[in-house]
């Protein structure tokens, strides 16, 4: 399979993004160096605008739309992120946003989406495909999916999270939830599997059923493996995030961190550097999480 995105296409999403996404900062502790005893680098996106780096991917994808399409507006699924981005570019490009979310995502994030003008249609997670509610309301309406991933443009945009950050020498891995570890277990495999149905984690934004086909191929091509990590682990990631860096983060974003403080990460004597994807979430269940023992 021919890779769908090249450097040049990055680089060329890096140029629409100007003046649009915020230029986020690379965090480090030199206190928390010492005590890992190797350089931790957290770019943090949960400062980025719409707090979450998908706004990157959603504004490269409807900035390349025709005026015809945008006056057709655009649908996507999302849980919250994707949503929020999707609902802040139709804003800014003068379209209109048409999200289709699980109805137990955070009321908090779809306060926010609405806020922003666009329109939310729910569904159960857990007896309905999103997939089959988008495209019913396509038929109806011709409006465009930009999906949260698995499409050039939008991975493009994604991508210039980290481009002056990776070398070629790196090692990359996926991070996820325990219990939603479709890419660990899809690269484990050789080929995409899917998560039982009927779970659940804190991880909300991240509850996917199974990895991407595009994204997939990617990431088999390029990740050296998967990891997975507890709900305890993540709220742990999230109290450190806070104590150390000072850092509102949401679960789903600090599955990475998570990793490398649970060890599955080699950091003594490393450099080892983690996107802090996002930052939606109420200050009330921050505030639960944060207190909450291990499980």
């Amino acid at each position: 399979m021919n890779a769908p995105i090249s450097l040049r296409d990055i680089r060329e999403a890096a140029e629409r993004l100007q003046g649009v996404a915020t230029r986020t900062p690379v965090l480090e502790n030199p206190d928390v160096n010492e005590r890992l005893g190797g350089r931790l680098l957290l770019k943090c996106e949960n400062l980025q605008r719409s707090g979450a780096f998908k706004l990157r991917g959603a504004y490269v994808r409807m900035s390349q739309m025709s005026a015809e399409e945008l006056a057709r507006g655009v649908i996507s699924y999302s849980s919250g992120n994707h949503a929020l981005g999707l609902a802040r570019s139709a804003a800014l490009l003068r379209s209109s946003a048409v999200i289709v979310m699980p109805e137990d995502a955070a009321q908090a994030k779809m306060a926010a989406i609405r806020a922003l003008g666009a329109q939310i249609v729910t569904y159960d997670r857990d007896r309905e495909e999103s997939a089959e509610v988008i495209a019913r309301i396509v038929a109806e309406t011709r409006r465009i999916e930009v999906p949260t991933g698995g499409h050039p443009q939008v991975m493009a945009g994604a991508g210039t999270v980290a481009l002056l950050e990776l070398a070629p020498e790196c090692a990359l891995y996926a991070a996820e939830p325990e219990l939603f570890d479709d890419t660990r277990r899809s690269l484990a495999a050789g080929e995409r599997v899917s998560n039982p149905t009927g779970r659940r984690t804190i991880c909300d934004a991240i509850m996917t059923p199974s990895p991407n086909p595009m994204t997939f191929e990617v990431n088999r091509a390029h990740l050296k493996g998967g990891l997975a990590v507890s709900d305890a682990q993540v709220r742990a990631a999230m109290r450190f995030a806070f104590t150390h860096f000072k850092l509102v983060t949401e679960p789903g974003a600090v599955v990475g961190l998570a990793a490398i403080l649970a060890g599955q990460v080699p950091i003594k004597g490393q450099t080892v550097a983690t996107v802090i994807t996002g930052g939606n979430i109420d200050a009330a269940r921050f505030a639960r999480l944060l207190e909450a023992g291990d499980d």
